[in-house]
């Protein structure tokens, strides 16, 4: 992948570090089942500013709307197609110098609670795949509710309490299911869930559990980084990025071994590689958001599935068509 490259230090040698410019998209905070999106998404271009900026002006140029600053929601309008095909393409702007880093939130949530309360991957995978089948519409929809007020820092009334009436309606309910059966070892968890609230009264913590931007980062320096290459990203500002937390995400590169040569934040419209990024997440959000829900476009699935990382964090079998890992059967 060619891109923009800047001269840094590393362990004492000189080495060319690969800069990165990222943007998110779908972010909702850590309201991951009540939100306005069911996806979130992660980009980094690996442009040079000069590349990015042509690319932005051709994209102005071929629209011609007289937006001051241009968004993924202009390419994506049926009129645009021909742009946005274009910049997906094979031999578009963007084509080798990119990745996305897809979330299905809802897998996102059974994840975490899961892997907090039973520490068990595998488990989390059974529930996801059975929940909505064993449960029925309206029961999923109340565990995976009740499993994001308990994992959020700010909450309405005893999410606990919530958690574990829910938890036990729905094994009661729907006894001798797999689904239930997760939830039979669930209903065990309750002082850990307890210990995990107790946490918070000393106040919110660094990394909370349920915001997915932070992993992404580190996930995305990963994929830039392999075969021993240095990156360096360059991100939009967001206020989740303070700089403990910028600290936080270095460190656990490092201790990774991913080769993150460090995170600086920018404002997006100062930066037209930050730009490129904030147009590919919000377009892969949404091709991606459409897979999951029964309406996808395959001509813009397959112009987008070159970009996917292969280990987005993706729980339904639609995925495959984005090349994303799916729960394991």
């Amino acid at each position: 992948m060619s891109g923009n490259h800047v001269n840094g230090r590393r362990g004492g040698a000189a080495d060319t570090v690969l800069e990165v410019a990222c943007d998110e998209s779908g972010s909702d905070g850590e309201n991951l089942t009540g939100g306005n999106t069911d996806v979130f998404a992660h980009a980094g271009v690996s442009l040079s500013e000069a590349a990015a900026a042509a690319a932005v002006r051709e994209i102005r140029d071929r629209i011609r709307s007289p937006a001051e600053e241009y968004k993924a929601n202009h390419l994506l309008r049926e009129k645009h197609r021909a742009v946005l095909e274009w910049l997906l393409a094979p031999r578009g702007p963007i084509h080798g110098r990119a990745r996305v880093h897809l979330m299905e939130k809802t897998f996102f949530v059974v994840d975490r609670t899961v892997g907090l309360l039973l520490d068990d991957a595998d488990e989390a995978a059974v529930l996801f795949r059975a929940g909505r089948t064993d449960f029925g519409e309206a029961g999923w929809r109340a565990f995976l509710e009740a499993a994001n007020q308990l994992l959020r820092v700010r909450h309405d009334g005893d999410p606990v309490d919530v958690f574990y009436d829910t938890v036990d309606a729905l094994r009661r309910a729907h006894p001798r299911t797999d689904a239930a059966r997760v939830l039979e070892r669930l209903s065990t968890t309750r002082s850990l869930a307890v210990s995990y609230r107790d946490g918070f009264l000393a106040g919110p913590p660094l990394i909370p559990l349920l915001n997915p931007l932070l992993p992404a980062i580190v996930r995305t320096a990963a994929l830039w980084s392999g075969d021993g290459r240095t990156v360096h990203l360059v991100h939009d500002r967001q206020n989740m990025l303070t700089p403990d937390r910028i600290a936080w995400i270095e460190g656990t590169a490092r201790r990774a071994g991913i080769g993150l040569a460090g995170l600086r934040l920018v404002v997006a419209r100062d930066d037209a590689r930050v730009q490129v990024a904030d147009f590919l997440a919000g377009i892969a959000r949404k091709i991606a958001s459409d897979e999951l829900n029964g309406r996808g476009d395959p001509a813009l699935t397959a112009l987008l599935r070159p970009y996917v990382d292969p280990d987005s964090v993706w729980g339904d079998a639609r995925s495959g068509a984005l090349l994303a890992r799916p729960v394991p059967d």
